[in-house]
C-alpha cells in the first residue's frame, strides 16, 4: 500500500491508467466522498483509495486482476441505494461502479427472458419488457433508480414478492469476475436445470463477496390484463394483520399486499398532502392481478369485510397513487440521527404478536414507533424514531431496535428480509446462525476470494478471536 495507507499504490495507479480512459477512474475529493457510501447506517465511514467505472466485462477483469496483483480491496457497486452498508467503502479500496455497463443485451419474448449487463436500472427493463407484454418481476421500492446488478447482490426483494418471489427466484444465469480477475458463466437460459452445484443462487445474494456479477440472464413474466386493488382500512393494526391470515384461509393470492400503521399514514400524509389518516387508523393494501383478478378481489373483498375491514376497490389512477405512496415510505425508513429502521421477518402466523411487541417495547423505551410490511410474506420495516438526537433518546431508540432484532428471532424470524447483512448487520448474524454455519460460510469466501479483497468486511462476520 502507499505511505498514506489511503492512496493507491502508484504502480497500480499506473498501470489502470494505462488500462481505462482518464474519465474511468478518478481521485478526485468530491467523487471520493460520492461514492464512499451507500444508503445505508455509516458506522465506519472511509473514503476509497479511489473511484472506477467499468464500461466492459474486460474493464472489470482489468481492474480486479491490478487490484489482486497489488492486494487492494474492490468494493463493487450500482445505484448505492442499499440500505445495510453493503457498498460502503473500506480503508484503501478501489471502488468499482459498474453504473455505465448499462445495456439490454437481449430480449427474447418467446423464451420469455433477458439478458442484461449490472447497471440496467430496474424499471428500464421493465419497460423494454412491457413492448412484448412481459415484466421483470422483482420491484424494490427503488425499482426506478436501482441497478439489476445490486439487486442481484442483495437479493432485493419488493412489493410483488408476495406473488412472484424475491431476486434470486427469476434469475437463470450470471456471468461472474472472480477475485483473480477470471470470468464464468453459471447456470442456464432454461426454466429448469439441475446441472451441479447452484451456484448461481449462491452468487444472489452475496453482495459482492464471493465475485463481481457482470451479466445475468433474467426470467420474465406475463404482464397482467387485469389488476384490482382495493385499499382496506381497519381501526388498528392488529386488525389489518389479521386480514392478512383471513386472506390465506380464503386462498386469493394477491401480487401486492402491504400494511401501513398509523403513524405511517399520518407521516405519509404529512409528506405528500395526502388523507390515509382520515381513512382509518391502518391500512391493507392489496392487489390483484391476471384473469381471475377480479373474482379473486370480490373473495378478498368478503374475507376482509369479516375482518373489520372497511374496503374500497380503487379505479387504476387512485390504485397507482397508493401504491406509489406506499413505495416513497422507503425514504422514510433510511435511518439518520433520529430515527432507525429495520428489516426482519416473522412467520405470517406472528405478524400480530411482533407487531404488538413493537408497539409495547416502543412505549416502554419511550420512543415512537412506524410500521410498515410487505405482509404478504411476514417482511416488516419498523422504525424506531426521537424527537431530537440528544444522547439519551438515541440509547433509547437503539435498544428497542435490539430488543426488536430478539424478538423477532424468539418468533421464528430473520434479523433481514431483503436489505442484506452489509456492513450495519454484522453484529447481529451470529444471534441467528450458528458458529459452525459461520465458519461453513468463511470457507466459502476464502474458496472464492483466497487474500479476502473483494468487498471484506461485509456480508459475513470475521471468526472470533481467542485470547
Amino acid at each position: 500500500m502507499s505511505d498514506t495507507g489511503r492512496n493507491p499504490p502508484r504502480e497500480l495507479e499506473a498501470e489502470l491508467a494505462a488500462a481505462l480512459r482518464e474519465d474511468q477512474f478518478s481521485r478526485a475529493p468530491a467523487d471520493l466522498a460520492k461514492y464512499a457510501t451507500d444508503q445505508g447506517p455509516v458506522t465506519d465511514y472511509r473514503e476509497p483509495a479511489a473511484v472506477v467505472w467499468a464500461e466492459t466485462v474486460e474493464d472489470v477483469q482489468a481492474v480486479v486482476r491490478l487490484a489482486a496483483r497489488h492486494g487492494v480491496p474492490v468494493v463493487a457497486r450500482g445505484a448505492g441505494t442499499g440500505v445495510s452498508g453493503g457498498a460502503h467503502a473500506t480503508e484503501g479500496c478501489l471502488v468499482l461502479s459498474l453504473e455505465r455497463m448499462d445495456n439490454i443485451l437481449e430480449l427474447n419474448p418467446d423464451d420469455e427472458i433477458a439478458r442484461v449487463e449490472p447497471g440496467v436500472v430496474n424499471a428500464e427493463l421493465n419497460a423494454a419488457a412491457a413492448v412484448h407484454g412481459l415484466m421483470y418481476a422483482p420491484d424494490p421500492a427503488s425499482y426506478q433508480v436501482s441497478t439489476i446488478g445490486g439487486n442481484i447482490a442483495t437479493n432485493a426483494g419488493g412489493l410483488r414478492c408476495a406473488k412472484y418471489g424475491v431476486t434470486r427466484d427469476a434469475v437463470l444465469a450470471l456471468d461472474v469476475v472472480l477475485a483473480d480477475g477470471s470470468l464464468i458463466h453459471t447456470g442456464h437460459r432454461t426454466f429448469k436445470g439441475v446441472a451441479g452445484y447452484d451456484l448461481t443462487s449462491l452468487f444472489v445474494g452475496s453482495e459482492g463477496t464471493l465475485g463481481i456479477v457482470v451479466g445475468a440472464t433474467v426470467r420474465l413474466k406475463y404482464l397482467p390484463t387485469d389488476i384490482r386493488t382495493l385499499a382496506v382500512f381497519f381501526a388498528d393494526v392488529q386488525s389489518a394483520a389479521a386480514g392478512v391470515l383471513a386472506l390465506g384461509k380464503a386462498r386469493v393470492q394477491p401480487c401486492i399486499l402491504e400494511l401501513l400503521d398509523g403513524p405511517s399514514l399520518k407521516e405519509l400524509d404529512a409528506r405528500n398532502g395526502s388523507n390515509l389518516a382520515g381513512r382509518g387508523t391502518a391500512l391493507l393494501l392489496a392487489q390483484f392481478d391476471g384473469l381471475a383478478a377480479a373474482q379473486e378481489a370480490e373473495i378478498a373483498t368478503a374475507a376482509l369485510e369479516g375482518q373489520g375491514g372497511s374496503v374500497s376497490q380503487e379505479d387504476p389512477e387512485e390504485a397507482a397513487r397508493l401504491v406509489d405512496l406506499r413505495r416513497r415510505n422507503r425514504g422514510l425508513d433510511v435511518d439518520s440521527e433520529i430515527t432507525v429502521g429495520e428489516d426482519v421477518a416473522v412467520p405470517r402466523s406472528a405478524l400480530i404478536h411482533y407487531i404488538t411487541a413493537l408497539e409495547e417495547m416502543a412505549a416502554r423505551h419511550g420512543v415512537g414507533v412506524r410500521i410498515i410490511a410487505h405482509a404478504g410474506d411476514g417482511n416488516l420495516h419498523p422504525t424506531f424514531w426521537v424527537p431530537v438526537p440528544d444522547r439519551a433518546g438515541v440509547a433509547a431508540m437503539n435498544a428497542a431496535l435490539d430488543e426488536s432484532i430478539d424478538k423477532a428471532l424468539e418468533l421464528g424470524g430473520t434479523i433481514t428480509g431483503e436489505h442484506g447483512i452489509g456492513q450495519y448487520k454484522l453484529r447481529w448474524l451470529a444471534l441467528e446462525q450458528s458458529e459452525q454455519v459461520l465458519q461453513l460460510q468463511r470457507n466459502l469466501k476464502a474458496l472464492f476470494d483466497p487474500r479476502g479483497t473483494l468487498n471484506p468486511g461485509k456480508g459475513i462476520p470475521a471468526a472470533r478471536r481467542l485470547d
